[in-house]
């Protein structure tokens, strides 16, 4: 078993041999590595660095990082005032769509490759959409694209969310799009503003994918969960706390779900200095906080919001930090083992 883990300084692979985990190749060492992807299609690796004065870069590898290949990066058209600032999501497409891939960007573009990143192209009609005018950046200055959901059913079928700027969803491959938030609230805004669609922030949405109908997200101001596919959403309650970024769906079970709690706004940092993770096993009515083997004194690690995953098998997780951790578990969350290494502050973890 591997993982893949994008970090400030690099692309690092840690692999698991005996039950004990550790770190092997190191791809990239030095650069900014945003986020990664691991196409189940045909094996690919895609790697997203951020050069900062030299730009977001784009790197393939068909052979499992033995060999690394650049390729296309998404640009805006001539003539339109942005230009782009990270990759924030990067995911293949569906079963039946060899070769496609779908990019979230900071300003808020979302982008389609059908060439395995080669080329791209910017989906005009949620760029041109009114609506979109009312975006505005969260943690970033301008908003952006970090969640894609490719309905496992129908490939057509897109779900996406946005900081700031609701949860989208396109049911014709992007060629039209409708906003739906009904039940979030943003209180960070006026009151009669507070349940705008297109100024939520969600952090971060994952669905089940044996059941894509069932879709969590943590937000800002709270976490919810949707039954109808990301329609309707019910708040629910992770304990110490409703904030953080980072929510894991059980590939199976739709009632199970993993969130990483912090305090929000000035501080984002774990709730007393305790690094732990929220489980619900019964679609959030209740939460477990998940605390054996994870640090409980004076740690100050931040999860972001592509830093949680989960296997196939629903029972295997790692989680990495701001500080540099990383935490696997073989049981579901219940007991969580430290890897023997520091890292880089962690942007992405990946399954490979």
């Amino acid at each position: 078993m591997k993982l893949l883990v994008a970090t400030r300084k690099g692309l690092f692979e840690v692999d698991r041999s005996d039950d004990r985990w550790s770190v092997g190749a190191v791809h990239f060492l030095g650069d900014p590595v945003s986020l990664v992807c691991v196409d189940p299609r045909d094996g690919a690796w895609y790697a997203a660095l951020n050069l900062g004065h030299f730009g977001v870069k784009l790197r393939r590898s068909d052979d499992r990082g033995a060999t690394w290949e650049e390729i296309g990066v998404p640009a805006y058209p001539e003539g339109e005032d942005a230009s782009l600032a990270d990759c924030w999501a990067l995911v293949p497409g569906g079963a039946d769509q060899p070769g496609r891939l779908w990019f979230g960007s900071i300003p808020g573009g979302l982008f389609r490759s059908d060439d395995r990143g080669d080329t791209w192209e910017l989906n005009r009609p949620l760029w041109d959409d009114e609506r979109r005018k009312k975006w505005f950046g969260g943690g970033a200055d301008q908003p952006g694209i970090h969640s894609i959901l490719v309905d496992p059913r129908d490939s057509r079928r897109v779900l996406l969310a946005v900081s700031c700027g609701g949860v989208w969803s396109t049911p014709d491959d992007g060629a039209t799009w409708e906003v739906h938030t009904k039940g979030m609230k943003a209180d960070f805004m006026p009151p009669e503003r507070a349940e705008d669609p297109n100024i939520q922030d969600p952090h971060q949405i994952a669905w089940c994918a044996a059941e894509p109908d069932v879709v969590w997200c943590q937000h800002h101001c709270g976490a919810w969960r949707s039954t109808d596919g990301g329609r309707t959403w019910d708040r629910i309650h992770p304990e110490p706390s409703h904030f953080g970024f980072a929510v894991a769906a059980h590939p199976s079970d739709p009632r199970t779900a993993w969130f990483v709690p912090a305090v929000k706004d000035e501080t984002r940092v774990p709730v007393d200095g305790k690094v732990v993770v929220a489980r619900t096993r019964d679609g959030g009515g209740e939460f477990a906080v998940l605390r054996d083997g994870l640090p409980q004194q004076h740690a100050y690690d931040l999860t972001y919001r592509h830093a949680l995953d989960v296997d196939a098998t629903g029972e295997v997780l790692a989680f990495g930090s701001t500080t540099g951790g990383l935490w696997t578990t073989d049981d579901g969350g219940d007991t969580w083992t430290a890897l023997d290494a520091r890292l880089p502050p962690v942007y992405a973890v990946r399954f490979a």
